[in-house]
């Protein structure tokens, strides 16, 4: 790779003056073809190009997007400034017998621009390792991915936007291709470090940079973990590290890879960053990661976790923490997914070997499913000790299951409002909860189902949208206090009308609704006073 500066501003002039971004491939190709091949399948995008024009773009497409081989000629007038040999030098392309092909993947990318309520996007370029659809068979073990799923969903949660405070110092760990920190960096975060064990993915994160004019604006550092930040701390540590459990004690061809697998037993490497991030998070900076985590016979995965944040508590003081298990999976299925992540498929020699070895390495640990999600933690202010004790007061935890949508705009500030009010609620007495002046969250909405003829309903349903699609069966009591919560009246003085009208005890109105409370703070419906 010989990823020079001057090489890369050559070839970002060239996609820029193509217009090469994801808008304009799509109304090229046209959306079935273009759908075709995000899957995949290339032909009908082949067959749309040879009806149109040789332009530029086209010409892009067929090099950098369907894998083809060019000529000289044909890449001199898709590469203008950078031409044939400034792409072989650069290692983006390799001659064969025949002409020219891709030796990397170089997408464009559309993400939402952080304030993105009017649903604006931004255009981003990100070199990596072949797509596995351009690989033709199973990745090399330092394989650097571009930018898929799960980083959409890591960048979506990231307390960015529409925040009290936007964090000043951020850590990306774990930086692959590079694009959470870059993301970062434009959002406008002052200091963003990314660190990564792999040199190879630093140095492909440094070329994404520069051809997002983002260059210099990174700090990329190399080590395990956080070794390379030792003594420092951030407000903001997102990582999409490598999570995924992969047999380790095995005489099997199992492939490993740097991007996914960390080269720990287990979940072991989840256990490390849940537990050693918190050292290095400012008061109130916040870690939002992402993770797999087993569940072993007698043991629930969410359990599991939550004693990960109570190791983290007794070494780093008060945490608040809400972990969100967004999928469960068994292991066969789980083994399944990623030997074909690989690249490997059933029909290969090696696909059974490899499926054994992931069964075998379930089995030796009784694990009975692994869940996959997203583990947000917050360091908060120092508290007083338990006199005596040594250690803080039970931490601030959140653990579910929730399959449910995520809310598809302003999700990261969303989820962080919710998180900072649900702490807030949390750390409130039930006299002080009652003292409040609650107000609906926007998005909240109510269903009511009557049979003909019958003025009381059957069934009451509160809805709410942000930041995950919820649905509660309240009854009239809980519904009838949150349409009363308009900013207007406490919840005590809601409690005792309320009381007055459903002829009952107030003391027992009062402490239902207290709960009640508490629990729709954390699903989004409610939010705390302005502070």
């Amino acid at each position: 790779m010989q990823f020079t500066t001057k090489l890369l501003e050559s070839l970002r002039a060239d996609i820029e003056r193509a217009a090469y971004r994801v808008s304009d491939v799509r109304a090229l190709l046209g959306a079935s073809a273009d759908d075709a091949r995000l899957r995949g399948v290339f032909e009908p995008a082949v067959i749309v190009l040879a009806e149109r024009e040789e332009t530029q773009l086209a010409l892009m497409i067929r090099a950098l997007l369907l894998g083809e081989t060019l000529s000289e000629a044909e890449l001199d007038l898709a590469f203008p400034e950078l031409r044939c040999a400034g792409l072989c030098e650069l290692g983006l392309l390799a001659a064969k017998a025949e002409g020219f092909r891709l030796q990397f993947s170089l997408n464009p990318i559309e993400l939402p621009d952080v304030d993105d309520a009017t649903g604006g996007t931004s255009d981003w370029w990100i070199l990596s390792d072949l797509d596995d659809q351009l690989r033709f068979g199973p990745a090399r073990s330092d394989h650097v991915m571009g930018v898929g799923g799960a980083t959409r969903s890591l960048l979506a949660q990231l307390p960015l936007g529409d925040v009290p405070d936007l964090p000043s110092q951020a850590l990306d760990l774990g930086t692959g291709c590079g694009i959470v920190a870059l993301y970062l960096s434009r959002a406008g975060v002052n200091k963003v470090v990314a660190s990564d064990i792999s040199e190879r993915a630093l140095e492909l994160a440094a070329a994404n940079a520069v051809l997002n004019r983002i260059n210099g604006a990174v700090s990329f550092v190399r080590g395990d973990l956080f070794a390379p930040v030792t003594g420092q701390t951030f407000d903001l540590i997102a990582s999409n590290p490598p999570f995924v459990i992969t047999p380790r004690n095995t005489d099997e061809n199992v492939e490993r890879y740097e991007y996914r697998d960390g080269g720990l037993v287990g979940d072991e490497l989840a256990r490390r960053v849940v537990s050693e991030a918190p050292g290095f998070l400012a008061d109130e900076g916040t870690l939002v990661c992402l993770a797999n985590w087993e569940s072993h016979w007698g043991q629930q995965g969410l359990h599991r976790v939550a004693s990960w944040i109570e190791e983290a508590q007794q070494a780093h003081g008060a945490l608040a923490s809400w972990v969100i298990e967004r999928d469960r999976l068994e292991p066969i299925r789980y083994a399944e997914t990623w030997i074909r992540d690989g690249g490997t498929r059933p029909d290969h020699a090696e696909f059974s070997e490899m499926m054994r070895a992931w069964l075998g390495d379930f089995a030796e640990r009784r694990v009975t499913s692994i869940g996959l999600g997203s583990i947000r933690i917050q360091k908060l202010r120092a508290v007083q000790q338990n006199a005596g004790s040594g250690h803080t007061s039970a931490p601030i935890l959140r653990s579910e299951y929730a399959p449910e949508p995520f809310a598809q705009r302003q999700l990261g500030a969303t989820i962080d409002r919710v998180f900072r009010n649900a702490i807030a609620c949390s750390q409130m007495s039930d006299a002080e909860i009652l003292d409040c002046f609650w107000i609906q969250a926007g998005s909240i909405t109510e269903t009511r189902e009557h049979k003909p003829g019958v003025d009381a309903p059957f069934s009451i349903q509160l809805h709410t949208d942000r930041p995950l699609a919820r649905v509660v069966q309240a009854d009239p009591l809980l519904a009838a206090a949150v349409g009363a919560c308009d900013g207007d009246l406490t919840l005590h003085q809601i409690a005792g009308a309320l009381a007055q009208i459903l002829e009952l005890e107030a003391e027992a109105c009062a402490e239902a609704l207290v709960t009640g409370v508490r629990e729709l703070v954390w699903l989004g419906m409610l939010e705390t006073p302005q502070r």
